[in-house]
């Protein structure tokens, strides 16, 4: 057969580790062979992040801008353990906090459904989708090592002068400081992708902060939800037979748990980055979750949620073969050339990622599985399988489909 063509490159962020041997894997092995594919490359490997003293993350997230689609390996977010271990300039920030911060928009994370795996959660029969706000807070905070006594204060200089100061602590030993941020049109932009993915899915929107404490920075975030839900969604929700509703962190716990799923949960950034590994992993696995960077002026970025699999990079090293679970790799690929896809009106490249898609998991539901998903399953027939034959056995499916 003749390979699809593409006319818009996507931009290609290469990552680090295991995650970045199994991204060669999958490109030689399931889309070049069917693709012509056209990319935009940026290796935001942690050695070339420091060798170009992290502009190459910048850079990338300016061409998703350029090229409004872009797929993103795992990588390396660096701590004192790393900046020894890579002998780095500096300790680097998260490169998914920095192309978050420049594209802006919200995170959408929702788990990779199959039968042959049952939720740890024995109550959740739908998916749960995390909307997690991508911009700001401690992702991109300033902080201070202190060296001893002294006063940490609080300082805003508006633009007629100085028109705040408080104490924060005086501190009578060493300790350590944080201040981070937010912005009014970031969290209205976050406000309407949730509202607007809520309408598109026909589900449910829930949203947890802790208003009760920081009754500035959370309560912001409760506030503008609100008022915009009220001005613009809420006769929308009405008519669509879906709910709004805002709660506190700790009792949307509680709620998730009690629930069978089936809505949104919007979360601010941590929060988000927290609870999505939880509902991955209660659903099976956190290899097993998309992930999707929707910005307001209509940029994406696809990536897989989970890190870079180190313990198994360090056996990869020792020419041990590993089990490695690629699914939410593959799928950040796949999610990319959909949209790739859609918006070229390339209907070839929409409907190869998806016959990707159904390969991915014709080849769990027939019984084999990487290491993490064969423990997960309960039937007698499952095969373990190492990564390269896993993929092996999902190009022998995606061959019979195309």
């Amino acid at each position: 057969m003749s390979k699809i063509s593409m006319k818009t490159p996507i931009v290609e962020m290469d990552g680090d580790e295991m995650t970045r041997i199994l991204w060669k894997l999958i490109k030689d092995e399931l889309i070049c062979p069917f693709v012509e594919l056209n990319t935009e490359y940026y290796d935001l490997g942690l050695p070339h992040r420091d060798e170009t003293d992290d502009q190459v993350t910048i850079d990338a997230a300016n061409a998703i801008k350029k090229y409004h689609v872009g797929v993103k390996c795992a990588t390396i977010t660096p701590n004192a353990q790393r900046v020894e271990e890579y002998k780095l300039k500096e300790m680097w920030k998260s490169p998914n906090g920095t192309i978050r911060a420049i594209l802006d928009g919200t995170v959408f994370r929702a788990p990779i459904m199959t039968a042959s795996i049952q939720s740890y959660v024995k109550g959740w029969k739908k998916p749960i989708t995390i909307a997690r706000h991508a911009y700001g807070d401690i992702y991109k905070a300033t902080e201070y090592r202190v060296p001893g006594k002294g006063k940490a204060e609080l300082l805003f200089t508006g633009e007629n002068g100085e028109s705040f100061r408080q104490t924060i602590y005086d501190f009578e030993c060493s300790g350590v400081l944080q201040g981070q941020y937010n912005k009014d049109s970031s969290i209205d932009s976050f406000a309407h992708a949730c509202f607007d993915y809520a309408l598109d899915t026909k589900q449910d929107l829930w949203f947890a902060t802790k208003d009760t404490i920081s009754k500035q920075y959370d309560q912001t975030f409760k506030l503008r939800f609100a008022d915009i839900f009220e001005k613009e969604y809420k006769e929308k929700f009405a008519a669509a037979g879906i709910e709004y509703f805002y709660t506190l962190i700790d009792d949307a716990v509680a709620r998730v748990i009690r629930s069978e799923g089936g809505f949104i949960w919007a979360c601010k950034n941590y929060d988000g980055d927290v609870m999505s590994d939880m509902v991955s992993t209660a659903f099976g696995s956190l290899a097993m979750m998309t992930s999707v960077l929707v910005s307001p002026d209509g940029n994406f970025e696809y990536e897989a949620a989970h890190g870079t699999i180190t313990r198994h990079y360090y056996k990869y090293l020792k020419g041990e073969k590993t089990s490695s679970n690629p699914i939410a790799t593959i799928f950040a690929w796949t999610g990319a050339l959909r949209k790739r896809g859609e918006l070229d009106g390339n209907a070839a490249l929409s409907t190869f990622a998806d016959k990707l898609e159904d390969a991915c998991m014709e080849t769990i539901e027939s019984g084999t599985m990487t290491g993490d998903l064969a423990l997960l399953c309960e039937r007698g027939d499952v095969k373990k399988v190492n990564s390269t034959d896993f993929i092996a056995a999902i190009r022998a499916n995606l061959e019979k489909k195309l």
